[in-house]
């Protein structure tokens, strides 16, 4: 059924359209733990999460929630809840411990046996190559590499021929039986958390830098492309995952929505104009002529970027107010911004509503705004959410179970914020919940709970959240309650 023939019915279920996707979604370094086994080699948040008063409490992914050990128990957690499709990542480090040179055999085995084990429960594996644990060695580099001004990591051209290479290994070892592949997840904060405002490894706050790593992780993402397109059948889904920004301006005024307009230049047209229409927002390049000159853009580099895909993966959890404010030189005791090229400072006041327990609003508008944006921007390109969910303080009682109606309310109206994209035409093939555990939530370490399934983390026991039984009630009649 394609989105034109999609009719929304009138009955009290909203319902989507046949073969849509239900799936979950996590990230190898939030749950996998084993970071030292098996030849795994450090990841730039291995070494991140290490470094005092990075994370909250001084917590490290070498635990998580020990999915390396316990997946085929992941995996019938999966079953249960009746998804179609999983999403995991694979990490580069335990596929090639320093980034470059031969793959772990050992590393490609777990994916090996993850693979099979959701084909076995019915369950379409959705593969992401990169969810942001950079092997440490290619931050670092190792001796002999050549001079670089930007250093290494993802500043560094080089990166993202490694990246190409990681890319075929992966490929050559499951790419019989995984149909899906998402190349990248989230280059934004990857770039711009990790290396303009510091809060995300490795933790550098060099805006010149950020918008370098930002060009090669989307060359990265073009090379991955056709290192997937040569070495998987024709039939295979190649996608890249993107969080999108919902932007509003504070005011009706032509400051604020010229602060719109820099970061959306920054957050969306960066990742979107070069992947898709192969060229860079030439906005962006006149907001940032002070910060860098572009010279590390090279002939052939847009063509690649351009590469074609078949999907569009989208991570949303919450919009963006923005405001311009008088600029103010940055202290040591804040972040830098992420924002490079905002004509002073860029702030992001309070918006009203409800908040999860990340502080973020609760607006599933956003959403919708986004996908009709999206629908109207790129009318010929199927979307995914890759990612959509919210932290909220779950414990659980005294018998054992865990409520979070929160979390059920928070999901019930985006899903029903992406039923009314799709009735209005927007072309939405599934829809993930980020995440199936709780995990390592990056710089809040175990402090922020995202999953649908709980984890105690001292015996890992696992527990079914009530957002799980409803969500499995969601996948097995295809659709929420109006």
């Amino acid at each position: 059924m394609t989105t034109n023939e999609f009719r929304p019915d009138a009955s009290a279920t909203l319902r989507f359209p046949a073969g849509f996707r239900w799936g979950t979604a996590t990230a190898a370094y939030q749950i996998e733990g084993a970071a030292q086994e098996d030849g795994r080699g450090p990841s730039i948040w291995d070494t991140f999460s290490r470094t005092p008063g990075k994370v909250l409490h001084g917590d490290t992914g070498d635990t998580a929630a020990d999915h390396y050990h316990r997946m085929p128990e992941d995996v019938a957690l999966l079953r249960e809840l009746g998804v179609s499709d999983y999403r995991f990542s694979v990490a580069w480090p335990r596929v090639q411990p320093d980034g470059r040179g031969p793959a772990s055999q050992k590393g490609l085995d777990f994916y090996r046996r993850l693979v099979d084990e959701l084909l076995d429960a019915g369950i379409r594996p959705v593969a992401t190559l990169y969810h942001w644990d950079l092997p440490q060695q290619l931050e670092t580099g190792l001796p002999g590499d050549s001079a670089d001004a930007a250093g290494g990591g993802w500043p560094r051209r080089d990166t993202a021929e490694r990246f190409a290479d990681y890319t075929r290994y992966v490929a050559e070892a499951l790419g019989d039986r995984v149909a899906t592949w998402i190349t990248l997840n989230e280059p934004w904060c990857a770039a711009f958390l990790g290396y303009a405002a510091g809060i995300h490894a490795p933790g550098r706050t060099d805006p010149a830098a950020a918008l370098r790593a930002a060009h090669h992780l989307n060359l990265a993402h073009g090379r991955s492309v056709q290192a997937l397109r040569a070495a998987l059948p024709a039939s295979a889904e190649i996608s890249l995952t993107l969080n999108l920004f919902a932007l509003r301006p504070a005011r009706d005024s032509g400051a604020d929505r010229e602060a719109v307009r820099c970061v959306d230049a920054v957050a969306n047209r960066l990742f979107l104009d070069p992947v898709f229409h192969g060229r860079l927002p030439e906005d962006l390049v006149r907001d940032t002529a002070e910060v860098t000159d572009w010279s590390y853009v090279h002939d052939g580099d847009l063509e690649a970027i351009a590469t074609p895909i078949d999907s569009l993966g989208v991570n949303y959890y919450t919009p963006l107010v923005v405001a311009a404010g008088a600029h103010t030189s940055p202290s040591s005791s804040r972040p830098r911004s992420p924002w490079p090229g905002a004509a002073g400072d860029v702030r992001l006041p309070p918006a009203p509503g409800p908040r999860t327990a990340m502080d973020w609003p609760v607006d599933a508008g956003g959403l919708y705004e986004l996908l009709t944006r999206l629908r109207d921007e790129l009318p010929h390109t199927p979307l995914l959410i890759t990612e959509n969910g919210a932290a909220y303080h779950d414990y659980a009682d005294p018998e054992g179970r865990v409520h979070d109606p929160e979390r059920i309310a928070y999901l019930h109206q985006h899903l029903a914020a992406v039923h009314r994209a799709i009735a209005d035409g927007a072309d939405v093939r599934g829809y993930f919940v980020w995440s199936l555990l709780d995990n390592f939530e990056w710089a809040y370490g175990y402090s922020k709970r995202f999953g649908i399934v709980h984890v105690d983390y001292a015996s890992q026991r696992r527990t079914l959240k009530d957002s799980a039984r409803w969500y499995a009630a969601v996948v097995a009649r295809n659709g929420v309650e109006a």
